[in-house]
């Protein structure tokens, strides 16, 4: 199939899954409802909203064109909405699916180092996912103390591997990975 073709045919799922109200809901849950004041700002500038990072990550997976359409719409989603419950006083969009709202439940956790010792336990798709949001985190991550960022870095190479493992090499979410380290 072509990329046009496969476009074409992306972009009438997300229409249908309604896109931009997902966007719109973040973007509100994150500026109006952040949990404490600091975290309506990403840290590296207090500046740039938070909800720039949900939406990089979802519009990233979204290029990836070796990925299954249906991948990308759901993963897309559910990136979008990532941090709504952990870091925001809101719900879910009203419109999300069982299978979203599993997919988010299954990235949220109480602190890194549960989220790491849990990784083993992690399906291959949560894996993925959970690649675009470290993926992000490390490229706005100045604010992170050089052990930190090792710590980060170490668990990110992870994700990668067991991504590659899965879904091939030629993701551009690990071409960004690997440049990073």
């Amino acid at each position: 199939m072509s990329i046009f073709i496969s476009t074409i045919i992306l972009w009438r799922t997300l229409q249908m899954k309604n896109l931009l109200p997902l966007i719109d809901h973040v973007w509100k849950s994150h500026t109006h409802h952040a949990l404490e004041p600091q975290k309506r700002c990403r840290k590296w500038d207090g500046q740039t909203p938070y909800a720039i990072h949900p939406i990089w990550c979802a519009m990233t997976i979204l290029t990836e064109t070796s990925l299954p359409e249906e991948l990308r719409a759901r993963g897309a989603e559910a990136l979008l909405q990532h941090d709504v419950k952990e870091d925001t006083s809101q719900s879910l969009h009203f419109d999300t699916s069982r299978e979203i709202e599993s997919l988010v439940g299954n990235m949220t956790f109480d602190s890194f180092e549960q989220e790491v010792s849990m990784t083993g336990s992690m399906t291959p798709e949560v894996k993925l996912l959970k690649l675009y949001d470290k993926v992000s985190n490390l490229l706005d991550g100045t604010w992170m103390s050089p052990e930190k960022r090792k710590g980060y870095l170490e668990y990110t190479m992870r994700l990668a591997t067991d991504v590659e493992k899965v879904y091939g090499k030629d993701l551009n979410i690990l071409k960004i990975a690997r440049a990073l380290a």
